[in-house]
């Protein structure tokens, strides 16, 4: 499945909720926001049907995201039901670790391959601050309990201002160094802006390369996380909104004022 552009489209994006356990000051606003309708959300068969679609035309590789995933009730059958789809030979996580102690083994059993852990400073009062008042413990708990039952391998994304040298950056370095773990450092990000730069140490950002597409909570099939379009798989159907998705694969982001970071997810 190529776009205009010759990007074979491997990888696809999902966001399973608009919800969140934190409330990051760069994300959501303190008093949270509206969100989406109970029945406006896509039941874990659309996806599952969905990716079925997607595995048929070349996507190998599946990352659920949010809002927070590990919040949606249920979520480890859904794992489940997308690591059975003939095609699919990986499927990963980004979650803010909270709740990952208890979720990592039946993550594991249900076949989800690895997580990237969000985590922006090893300073618990900071990670309070950033988050508005989340437990930094927990995430370590929640690191400690992915590598013992094989979610690797683990890989924190921790968002910076200007470089890996700033000070928070560095104590998230520090740590992973102790713990084996990668970091990759995404650039505080602006949608309506259009303000976006390559990820160190990964692959997002980088448009002449990019070869994923976005399946938000609602059913909407976005392109590119900076632009605007989506097609809707109950208006379209399965098959047209992927056609349409890719079709309209932009060459490179612009801006997006219709979207938010915790509906897209990243």
């Amino acid at each position: 499945m190529f776009d205009r552009y010759n990007r074979e489209i491997t990888y696809l994006r999902i966001s399973v909720t608009d919800r969140c356990n934190l409330r990051c000051r760069y994300c959501m606003p303190e008093e949270g926001v509206e969100s989406m309708r109970h029945e406006d959300i896509l039941s874990f068969e659309e996806i599952a049907e969905f990716v079925r679609r997607g595995a048929a035309q070349g996507i190998t590789k599946v990352r659920l995201t949010g809002g927070e995933p590990l919040v949606r009730k249920g979520i480890v059958g859904l794992v489940h039901m997308l690591a059975q789809i003939d095609g699919i030979e990986e499927v990963a996580m980004t979650t803010n670790g909270i709740l990952l102690e208890k979720f990592a083994p039946k993550l594991k059993e249900a076949g989800l391959s690895r997580v990237n852990i969000s985590l922006d400073t090893t300073n618990p009062e900071k990670y309070s601050y950033i988050t508005r008042g989340g437990d930094i413990n927990a995430v370590f708990r929640g690191i400690e309990a992915a590598l013992k039952h094989g979610l690797t391998p683990v890989k924190i994304n921790c968002v910076i201002r200007n470089s890996e040298d700033e000070e928070d950056a560095q104590l998230v370095t520090e740590f992973a160094k102790t713990k084996g773990l990668k970091v990759q450092y995404i650039h505080q990000m602006d949608l309506e802006a259009g303000s976006f730069s390559k990820v160190k140490n990964g692959e997002g950002g980088n448009c002449r390369s990019c070869n994923r597409i976005r399946l938000m909570a609602n059913g909407c099939v976005k392109p590119c996380l900076f632009n605007p379009k989506g097609f809707n798989v109950r208006q379209y159907g399965f098959e047209e909104a992927l056609k349409l998705a890719v079709e309209n694969k932009p060459k490179s982001g612009s801006k997006n004022q219709t979207g938010a970071f915790y509906k897209i997810g990243g």
